[in-house]
């Protein structure tokens, strides 16, 4: 972590939030008067001798799905207009303490329903390396802002790969770890079931201290295994079946990197990955539905037109297919468990396609086979919130676009996953 003044990192912050803030518009608020009152008394607190930790004095923004004392939390929605957070969500409280510098709240897709960050009544977010494209989503904002060094870290949400997606479309690291390590009070809800707050950032380092402050525990180095002690389970058919020509070809290239690295892939699979989308849909959307009854009664004008059919499809949902889901799920988490038996961790793609042009509504896959965009994105991700293990993106490139590469850990393991992707990071970037 920096060791700069509180107060000169701000500056590089909001330096290049005037340079990319408008061209990707991945702020919904900049505070920069609260942000500078709180990094001269970090640097006030250095001088008396004070030290909090790595995060004292850096700059971080939130995702404005999750509460801030004082200022509004919009989900990017007319729906919540007027809403103003009266208390800080427990996360916020925890980075806080820790000394970080709040400054803003990123732009999203509406209410986190969705993959590209497109649906905002902000406006879309626009992925900064290429401003055409998607910054991916639900967290695109977040992704995008740590891209370009609009703060250093951002925090989100992710329900079916809503941070691991932007950070793979944007070229930085994206953390899920174990369901219920990070606590959700604060945070407007998606799916209770799936829902996981998150940190995105520049290094696998970074993500293991914001891990360790986000879970309320003790913040210490994580340290590399040797390559060679590790054996990685690589995920197909399924994972591997749909993929865009470019995004195979890149996939390829970092698993032969860590292959040459001294690490062992072994061919592992997933069984009853027929049931993944069923039991997603099934779940999820019958939770969102629930959780926004009476503003889809009475501010249904107000919600983005394809968010608002995709939560009224989850009033269609019988009861009977929902409790199907869940047995699905604990199902699918057992499948889990055993394709990861003898591995340090699994490893697949974060996505199957490079970030889209933002309207895009399908993406051939390298097969022919045609798929909508949003259900292109999640295929590789949901499964791991359906299942609750922790897992990881780290940013590997394809065709000059950033894609991810994903490591999956074992249940109440997180900051062993942590360990084997800081190994897998240093040896895609020999």
């Amino acid at each position: 972590m920096p060791q700069t003044s509180a107060a000169e990192l701000l500056d590089a912050s909001l330096a290049a939030i005037a340079e990319h803030g408008a061209r990707t518009n991945a702020f919904i608020l900049v505070d920069a008067e609260g942000a500078r009152a709180a990094a001269h008394a970090v640097d006030d607190e250095r001088r008396r001798g004070i030290d909090r930790g790595p995060l004292h004095g850096m700059p971080i923004s939130i995702k404005d799905l999750i509460d801030v004392a004082g200022q509004p939390t919009t989900a990017a929605s007319r729906v919540r207009a007027g809403h103003v957070a009266t208390e800080d969500a427990t996360v916020v409280k925890r980075l806080r303490d820790a000394g970080a510098v709040l400054i803003g709240k990123t732009n999203l897709h509406e209410f986190a329903l969705g993959t590209t960050s497109e649906e905002s009544a902000f406006g879309a977010v626009h992925n900064p390396r290429d401003t055409s494209r998607s910054a991916g989503g639900s967290s695109g904002g977040s992704a995008a802002a740590v891209a370009v060094g609009m703060g250093l870290a951002s925090i989100g949400t992710d329900t079916g790969g809503s941070v691991r997606i932007p950070a793979a479309a944007c070229g930085v690291v994206g953390l899920k770890a174990t369901r219920g390590e990070i606590p959700l009070d604060g945070v407007v809800p998606l799916c209770a079931t799936f829902d996981h707050v998150g940190p995105i950032t520049r290094s696998v380092e970074d993500a293991a201290v914001l891990w360790a402050v986000l879970s309320g525990r003790p913040v210490r180095p994580i340290e590399s295994p040797s390559p060679r002690t590790l054996t990685l389970g690589a995920l197909g058919p399924y994972f591997t079946a749909l993929l865009t020509s470019e995004v195979r070809a890149a996939f390829d290239t970092a698993v032969g990197q860590l292959r040459a690295s001294g690490m062992k892939i072994e061919p592992r699979t997933v069984n009853g990955t027929e049931s993944i989308v069923d039991s997603y849909v099934n779940i999820s959307l019958p939770e969102a539905a629930n959780w926004h009854s009476a503003t889809l009664d009475t501010q249904a004008a107000d919600y983005q037109a394809p968010v608002r059919e995709r939560l009224e499809r989850g009033r269609t949902i019988a009861a009977v297919s929902y409790l199907r889901g869940r047995d699905a799920r604990e199902q699918l988490r057992s499948a889990v468990d055993a394709a990861l038996e003898g591995c340090s961790a699994l490893v697949l793609p974060t996505l199957p396609i490079v970030a889209p042009v933002l309207g895009t509504a399908d993406v051939t896959m390298d097969n022919g086979e045609t798929l909508a965009v949003r259900a292109a994105m999640l295929r590789l991700t949901q499964l791991f919130n359906i299942s609750g293990h922790p897992a990881i993106s780290l940013p590997i490139t394809a065709a000059g676009m950033p894609v991810g590469l994903q490591l999956v850990g074992r249940s109440d393991a997180t900051e062993d996953l942590l360990a084997v992707a800081l190994a897998c990071e240093r040896a895609l970037e020999r």
